[in-house]
């Protein structure tokens, strides 16, 4: 009977322990890596696995830690700060950085969280403004120039803090400028210097275009000139032409003397007829005049 009890107090204390580690201890001898993580296996601190595929892997229960960091780009929205030019003049810069981790292991012995790493890379992003826009004057910055010009200032300082990233296992993708906003001391300088340059560019366009609308002004001019001039010339010509071409005319017409009398004549009592167009009138001619003696003809 007592060795029964024993047997059976026996079994239930070895099904206790199988559930119990069933329960508690196998469910922690796993762990899942997602899609879009990392996943660091520590041991006392120190990493011996990192995995970057999705899956279901194994661990030493409680030994081995897991630690998780995303494989997907992070934006980070660096807090705006101040920086000055080579002329002394303070500008607010408010960026941004989008950034990824590109090894885990670099990363969790270097920075081991996020926060850690945002704030590496405010420093870095700080500095970099820093340097590059303390060896620029603010009109290098602010001015109508082409935006290609201030893109390749961008571009540096991407670079630069590119350059100073990889030690942490982190890949910059881009750092882009929000706003260059000017502490309010300055801004009424540089905006009147802006009308300025932009009043002086108008002014430029304006003294171009009367230059040239006086240059399309006086071609126009010479243009008609010419054209009148050689209208004016030709009508003169037809005009002669037409002359030359009347009295030859008239002179085949009236070449003999009898043909030219009455030709005389004719003309005569054209005149004649011109002058005499109203009442009481009084004319005196010569006895020789061609009107009298088409008056004297007309009596006779």
């Amino acid at each position: 009977m007592k060795d029964n009890k024993k047997k059976i107090t026996a079994a239930v204390i070895i099904a206790s322990v199988v559930l119990f580690i069933i329960l508690f201890i196998l469910p922690s001898c796993f762990y899942e890596v997602k899609e879009d993580e990392y996943a660091c296996t520590a041991r006392f601190s120190k990493i011996i696995r990192t995995v970057d595929e999705p899956g279901l892997y194994f661990k030493v229960p409680f030994i081995d830690s897991i630690r998780t960091f995303p494989k997907k780009t992070l934006f980070y929205d660096i807090p705006p700060s101040e920086v000055l030019t080579v002329d002394k003049k303070s500008m607010t810069v408010d960026s941004y950085i989008l950034w990824r981790i590109d090894d885990p292991l670099k990363f969790f012995q270097s920075l081991t969280q996020i926060s850690a790493a945002e704030s590496r890379l405010y420093d870095i992003t700080y500095n970099a403004f820093k340097t590059k826009m303390g060896v620029l004057d603010q009109d290098d910055i602010i001015n109508m120039n082409p935006g290609a010009e201030r893109n390749a200032i961008y571009d540096e300082i991407k670079s630069e803090v590119m350059s100073k990233t990889g030690v942490y296992g982190i890949q910059v993708v881009d750092v882009k400028l929000k706003r260059l906003d000017l502490p309010a001391s300055n801004e009424e300088s540089v905006y009147e210097r802006m009308i300025s340059e932009r009043k002086r560019e108008a002014d430029k366009y304006t003294a171009e275009g009367e230059r040239d609308a006086a240059y399309i002004k006086a071609e126009v001019d010479k243009t008609v000139n010419i054209s009148l001039s050689d209208a004016n010339a030709q009508a003169e010509q037809i005009r002669a032409e037409g002359e030359a071409e009347y009295m030859r005319l008239i002179s085949e017409a009236y070449n003999t003397e009898d043909k030219r009398d009455f030709y005389e004549f004719q003309l005569a009592l054209e005149t004649l007829k011109t002058t005499f167009n109203g009442k009481d009138k009084t004319i005196i001619l010569g006895a020789d005049s061609p009107i009298a003696k088409a008056l004297t003809n007309s009596a006779e």
